[in-house]
């Protein structure tokens, strides 16, 4: 990272706030998010192309309407998400 070239490697004692390990933890969680939710939606359009969007990978039942409009990526029923 050239980026962490011009940043102080002494963040451990900076009193304003978290320490730069802290945000760059953040940062990666955020990002690893991002490439989970990317790579569902993507697995729901492979599934949409193949006739199976909003079928349950685990029981066939039909995904409800509300549950693909909040998780349009989701493979499973609520009931067989527990």
């Amino acid at each position: 990272m050239l980026a962490a070239a011009d940043v102080a490697t002494d963040d451990e004692h900076d009193p304003e706030g978290h320490t730069i390990a802290w945000e760059r933890q953040q940062i990666a969680a955020l990002r690893d998010a991002a490439s989970a939710t990317l790579t569902e939606l993507v697995e729901a359009e492979a599934r949409l192309d193949a006739g199976t969007y909003g079928s349950c990978a685990v029981c066939n039942r039909e995904i409800s309407t509300a549950r693909l409009d909040a998780l349009p990526g989701t493979a499973t029923c609520v009931n067989c998400a527990r």
